[in-house]
């Protein structure tokens, strides 16, 4: 698991990558720094330091643009998409903590901006067809977008979990990713604490250990 980077590493990083995959080339230190409005390269450098120390990165600190990212594909075609080994909770906000690694995905299928992988462990959501070792592709979602059939991230008063959703008219049905656990009852769609919903799900049916990347996007 790739070590937890602060807001302003993973803002400096994602920076980088989106200047590389734009121009072909590293931004340089003081192109960072402006960015990001820090006056002082010794700061930069700090920062860029502690991505190199924590395995994103690889620098040359006696050139300018002396940054490489490390194991990733930075084709303009793909992103990069990190993949938690639980379902985060959006209304917190994201954070590298928690990241197992991160996948590059073809554009077209990497689903909406801010989506994200969870991979499936035990029985947690066998209850929905889903299998141990699953990957789930989950966009951001609330409960002004929710339809007949969705697989949704919800909040409720145990913590976040997968649920599926069905209604018809003034009836509105949970059924937990749990095996164990029934479907209930619940109040309109609208009245549902919705962080996101699945919209991809990659089985590998030889279930081989699938290479991983621990670098961001």
């Amino acid at each position: 698991m790739p070590t937890a980077l602060s807001d302003l590493e993973r803002r400096i990083l994602d920076y980088i990558v989106q200047y590389l995959r734009t121009n072909t080339y590293q931004p340089s230190i003081r192109e960072i720094g402006e960015e990001f409005r820090i006056k002082s390269t010794k700061t930069v450098s700090e920062h860029l330091r502690a991505l190199a120390e924590k395995g994103y990165v690889e620098r040359d600190p006696s050139r300018s643009r002396g940054v490489r990212i490390l194991g990733m594909d930075l084709s303009p075609e793909t992103i990069s998409v990190p993949c938690y080994v639980a379902l985060p909770d959006a209304r917190a906000g994201f954070s590298s903590d928690g990241v197992e690694t991160y996948y590059s995905v073809d554009r077209r299928m990497a689903g909406a901006k801010g989506a994200y992988f969870v991979r499936a462990r035990g029985e947690d959501f066998e209850g929905l067809g889903i299998l141990e070792g699953d990957f789930l592709l989950i966009e951001p979602a609330g409960h002004q977008t929710v339809r007949e059939g969705d697989v949704l991230v919800l909040k409720r008063t145990d913590g976040l979990g997968l649920y599926q959703y069905t209604g018809n008219g003034s009836h509105h049905f949970l059924k937990p990713a749990r095996s164990s656990a029934e479907s209930f009852a619940v109040a309109a769609p609208d009245e549902l604490d919705v962080s996101g919903r699945v919209v991809g799900l990659f089985r590998s049916f030889q279930r081989a250990a699938v290479p991983v990347s621990a670098t961001a996007h």
